[in-house]
């Protein structure tokens, strides 16, 4: 069975967040657990859409639902770990987009560790309608204009 790989865009990245490591992250292994990470991911797509003004239930009138995601796992997060998430768009479709997320721990001792590539695809969605929509226009250009720096 082939790994899952996903490539990032050489552009800069839409969004950079930092999430602390919460002890309710961390499974019986000791280091954070492979649903924490999709909680993680989710957390940073939150983080970016509220930097732009918008929620997932309301972009310029539209709801955003996921309709898939990816993970590989690259290495161990644990408690006081903080993480760094740079989110990339691609993929730029009239109701659809990609995100990618590289996610990264820095250390107390101030080493950096790759911890998760993702992706997650995205669907813009009436949840009134219960179907999907189109993308509005200035989330369009704002993934456009900063998915080709």
């Amino acid at each position: 069975m082939g790994r899952v790989k996903i490539k990032f865009p050489a552009e800069n990245p839409i969004a950079k967040v930092t999430i602390p490591v919460r002890i309710s992250d961390i499974n019986y292994g000791g280091h954070v657990g492979n649903d924490s990470v999709l909680s993680i991911i989710h957390e940073s797509r939150v983080q970016w859409l509220a930097q732009n003004g918008y929620t997932e239930l309301n972009i310029d009138g539209v709801g955003l639902i996921m309709a898939d995601v990816m993970i590989a796992y690259k290495g161990e997060a644990f408690y006081g770990d903080v993480l760094t998430v740079n989110v990339y768009a691609e993929e730029i479709t009239e109701y659809t987009f990609d995100l990618l997320y590289h996610i990264s721990a820095q250390r107390n001792d101030g080493s950096s560790k790759d911890i998760a590539h993702a992706k997650t695809a995205m669907v813009c969605f009436d949840y009134k309608m219960r179907q999907k929509t189109n993308m509005p226009r200035a989330l369009k250009k704002q993934l456009q204009g900063l998915a080709n720096l």
